[in-house]
């Protein structure tokens, strides 16, 4: 009977220690990745049964290739990822990331193009600008919900378009910013440029850097700080939070606040991203679409379990396949494959 009793405290302890360093989290994503693959193979040998092995192969292996613009890529709806996944983990949906993707582009290209600063800090001071576009863009929403218990998803899936139009109207505007000739911005002087990583043909840049260290801050953060745990805590059960001292709508604000800031960081870091083409540079063609870096986002925040490590890894993944999916087309499939 000890023996039993011993028995089951053992396989309680490990089954603890793998739900405490996410294993369980890790097998669930793995299970879903090989079904959704082996799902869109039967999909391909359906439509072209003699390319389907092909066209599997590039979608499995082409990112290899091209490992410089999977870390591009990467790193916009990382950034879009950890912004939806933070605001799960205060139970909130943050479907606006898209918006606050372009409201931080937009921060970005204004100081670029706007701002006469000295090399070294020019792109840096874009970068925080748009992280403060983003900011703002989510902070409305946040501030809805927690004053007037507006549902988040309804207003931050409004100020998707709002952002979208205001943004495309500014641009249009502006006589430095926009090249009506071929309808999109002009080119951001060099000194507005993230710096390269030398990756040749590819437009990586210090940006995929900065993600990966913005993930990791925002692990400590849920994980070992009291403010990580109030949100986390809050997420879970509102009232008791409130009961128990934690400043809900003040938690609420600074939630969206900051995921908001995390995608406009995304769209600042794709945006001022140097181009493969010497003398060039990122553009932005304003032509009323709100930005799929939002909605990406959410798809990167689930398979990552909103774990902030996670979310990297799987918007690397996401990256790395769709840079197969655009290989797939050499043997007839669409790139969305």
């Amino acid at each position: 009977m000890e023996g039993n009793n011993s028995s089951s405290k053992n396989k309680n302890s490990i089954v603890q220690f793998l739900n405490k360093i996410g294993i369980g989290s890790f097998i669930s994503a793995l299970m879903a990745i090989i079904l959704g693959l082996v799902f869109g193979y039967l999909i391909m040998l359906f439509a072209i049964p003699s390319s389907a092995n092909d066209g599997f192969g590039y979608i499995l292996f082409g990112g290899i290739e091209r490992i410089g613009d999977v870390f591009y890529f990467a790193t916009p709806i990382i950034m879009t990822g950890l912004s939806v996944g933070f605001a799960m983990k205060m139970g909130l949906f943050n479907i606006g990331a898209s918006g606050q993707y372009t409201m931080g582009m937009f921060f970005a290209l204004y100081v670029g193009f706007m701002w006469d600063l000295p090399d070294g800090i020019h792109w840096i001071v874009a970068v925080f600008a748009g992280l403060v576009g983003g900011m703002i863009w989510g902070l409305i929403p946040g501030i809805f919900k927690a004053f007037l218990n507006v549902n988040e998803v309804i207003t931050s899936i409004m100020f998707n378009y709002i952002g979208m139009y205001l943004v495309d109207m500014l641009i249009q505007s502006s006589g430095a910013m926009y090249d009506p000739i071929r309808t999109r911005t002009n080119y951001l002087p060099g000194s507005a440029l993230i710096p390269p990583l030398g990756i040749s043909g590819s437009n990586v840049n210090f940006g995929i850097l900065v993600a990966g260290l913005i993930g990791i801050i925002l692990y400590i953060v849920l994980q070992k700080t009291t403010f990580g745990y109030e949100l986390k805590a809050t997420g879970h059960n509102k009232f008791a939070s409130e009961y128990a001292g934690m400043k809900g709508k003040t938690n609420i604000v600074l939630t969206m606040g900051i995921a908001g800031a995390l995608s406009g960081l995304g769209g600042a870091l794709s945006i001022l991203a140097p181009s493969a083409i010497a003398g060039s540079s990122m553009t932005y063609e304003p032509i009323n679409i709100i930005s799929q870096a939002g909605f990406n986002g959410i798809a990167v925040a689930l398979l990552g379990n909103s774990h902030p490590i996670g979310t990297i890894f799987s918007a690397i993944f996401i990256s790395h396949i769709q840079r197969g999916g655009t290989l797939a087309s050499l043997v007839g499939y669409k790139p969305e494959i």
